[in-house]
């Protein structure tokens, strides 16, 4: 079983707004249990940060995985679903595309730095309808220049549309454990290993193995960051061992379990 599947999500509801209150928002939720939300989409641009616990932002084309100190930018009028582990305290800004000219029209994961960790603290302290003229407006414009210059990260795991590639990754997800080849998929699925093969890196622009560790890798940051043993988690991801789970984990993110959550 997927080590971030565990326990089932609670639905928690969402802001309901006509219009945003000014071009920059911010929302505060403490969540104790597993989080989900329904599919849904904002004619706003959304950041959804997690100071702590882990948020993942699902779309029809990727799943967005943010650990602490990494955020997801959700463009306007895209469909998706946020979920988040449990304790998680998460911080939403909502922010009118009038002031977002300069942003890609894509989701992606961004990192967020000290001083931009510090800036929605204090921004997510500000009363809704702020004083744009004043600090509360003088902050909220510092805030969105650090967020144009905020560095992208790779913490995205990139989805089929092909029929047979989404099963294959349905059972992946589902069972990351296991270590069914491509071999054994090509039967199972009646093509070829050599057809399949071309078929993820032309649907996924990944190799199914490096889709399969990067799937794995993602999954364990949620056990990681809640304590859990870095044997089991290894274990839980279909590693055979804690040495190799360690060198995939550090060749990816740069870091070891212990420091990346350091």
């Amino acid at each position: 079983m997927s080590p971030n599947r565990q326990n089932s999500a609670v639905h928690r509801s969402l802001p309901e707004l006509q219009a945003l209150p000014r071009p920059l928002y911010g929302r505060v939720e403490s969540l104790p249990n597993r989080a989900l939300t329904f599919r849904h989409s904002h004619p706003w641009v959304q950041l959804s940060y997690a100071i702590a616990g882990v948020l993942e932002v699902q779309t029809e084309n990727a799943r967005y995985v943010a650990p602490p100190q990494r955020a997801v930018w959700v463009p306007a009028g895209l469909v998706h679903q946020v979920s988040s582990s449990s304790r998680t305290e998460m911080r939403s800004l909502y922010i009118d595309c009038s002031v977002t000219g300069w942003a890609a029209d894509s989701c992606r994961v961004l990192a967020v730095s000290p001083l931009l960790r510090e800036l929605i603290s204090a921004f997510s302290e500000l009363p809704a309808e702020y004083d744009e003229a004043g600090e509360g407006g003088r902050l909220a414009q510092v805030l969105l220049d650090q967020l144009r210059v905020a560095r992208e990260v790779d913490l995205v795991l990139p989805m089929p549309h092909d029929s047979r590639l989404q099963q294959l990754c349905l059972s992946l997800q589902d069972n990351p454990e296991q270590h069914a080849t491509l071999a054994d998929w090509s039967q199972l699925l009646g093509v070829s290993e050599r057809t399949l093969s071309r078929l993820f890196v032309q649907d996924t622009g990944l190799t199914f193995r490096a889709w399969r560790q990067r799937l794995r890798l993602l999954g364990a940051l949620t056990p990681l960051e809640q304590g859990a043993r870095v044997t089991d988690v290894a274990l839980a991801c279909g590693y055979d061992s804690i040495s190799a789970f360690i060198a995939a984990f550090r060749q990816h993110f740069g870091a070891t379990p212990g420091e990346f959550f350091r």
